[in-house]
Parts: structure tokens; sequence; C-alpha cells
């Protein structure tokens, strides 16, 4: 079953929180520059195991130290809380990377 997409209040009371982050239609989106580029591959392999735990992937782009994180939920055709939640998660390991 899908997740229920959020409404456009949500949605602008989570990107309230969500400042790095800008959307484009069905997706958020942030990139985060690492000091090094091993400290974004790490960054990511932290990502990849919350999102794992979650069965919630994000699509993230590496150019050397810069690491794009892009959300939305595919199965229900827009953003959910499982976009949402993420974003949080990566916020604060990107802040512990820092």
């Amino acid at each position: 079953m899908s997740e229920r997409k959020l409404t456009e209040a949500e949605l602008t009371e989570a990107l309230t929180e969500l400042s790095e982050w800008t959307r484009s239609g069905d997706t958020i989106t942030r990139t985060i520059e690492a000091k090094t580029f091993p400290a974004g591959i790490d960054l990511v392999r932290q990502v990849a195991e919350v999102a794992e735990k979650a069965n919630h992937h994000p699509d993230i782009d590496i150019r050397w130290r810069r690491v794009r994180f892009s959300l939305s939920t595919h199965d229900s055709g827009g953003l959910t809380a499982l976009d949402v939640s993420l974003a949080r998660e990566i916020d604060r390991l990107a802040a512990q990377s820092d």
C-alpha cells in the first residue's frame, strides 16, 4: 500500500523546518558540500543505512565533495511523510559530519 501524499499545507509546514531543502514539483532536494571526498562518501553510507531501515531510498548524485539527495515517494506519485522523515535524518547526519 502506498503512503498518503502530503497536502500543500503539510508540505509548506514541513519545508519551514527543512530550510536547506528545495522543492521542485513532487521532489525535494538538498546538496551538501562535504569537507573531503571521503567524508561525502561516508555521509552517503550513513544515509544508505537509514534509508534501508526505512525502506525508502533517495536518489543520490555524487560530484567530488558535493552530494545531492533527492526525495520523492514514487509509489505515491509525490511527497509523503516518508520523504520528510528521511530529509530530517539526512539533515541530522549532515550536521554530525560538519
